[in-house]
């Protein structure tokens, strides 16, 4: 499962093109939210609103966690991310590995699921969307209960 965003360049466009680049990475089809619109969180003053979206698709066989981070920071650079200057700079396009089936990591540089993505409307509306009823590893709450109890965010908008 991975959350995409994007706050700088054309947002759709680059959001669409990166849903196509990772169905090269799944088995079969991929589930893919509609865009969403959110304000930024924890991001420098006068940054942008985001463009926001999830998929969830089958790993190809003997992926790993590690080798499907690397592949998501690869198509990061593809569209233009470059090294982190400021903590959550705008960027054109953020690929979030949210989970990898029902593992879960608490050390390393890796943490599955994604630490914040339970406290995150941004990536949990575009989940609640394609995948309501599942359920984050390690959590009781569906991502569609997850999303009632997380903190209201007036500008989240499905487009």
């Amino acid at each position: 499962m991975v959350a995409l965003g994007s706050n700088l360049g054309d947002g759709p466009s680059i959001i669409r093109q990166a849903q196509e680049r990772l169905k090269g990475l799944s088995q079969g089809e991929i589930l893919a939210s509609s865009l969403w619109i959110s304000s930024p969180v924890d991001c420098p003053p006068e940054s942008p609103p985001f463009l926001n979206a999830a998929v969830a698709f089958t790993v190809l066989p003997q992926e790993t966690p590690e080798a499907l981070l690397r592949k998501l920071q690869q198509i990061e650079r593809e569209f233009g991310r470059i090294p982190k200057k400021v903590h959550n700079e705008p960027r054109p396009l953020d690929l979030d590995l949210v989970a990898f089936g029902r593992e879960i990591r608490s050390k390393g540089p890796l943490v599955l699921p994604h630490p914040r993505a339970h406290l995150r409307r941004f990536v949990l509306a575009p989940l609640a969307e394609i995948l309501p009823e599942w359920r984050l590893p390690g959590f009781e709450s569906s991502i569609s209960e997850l999303l009632s109890q997380s903190p209201e965010d007036p500008a989240l908008k499905r487009l």
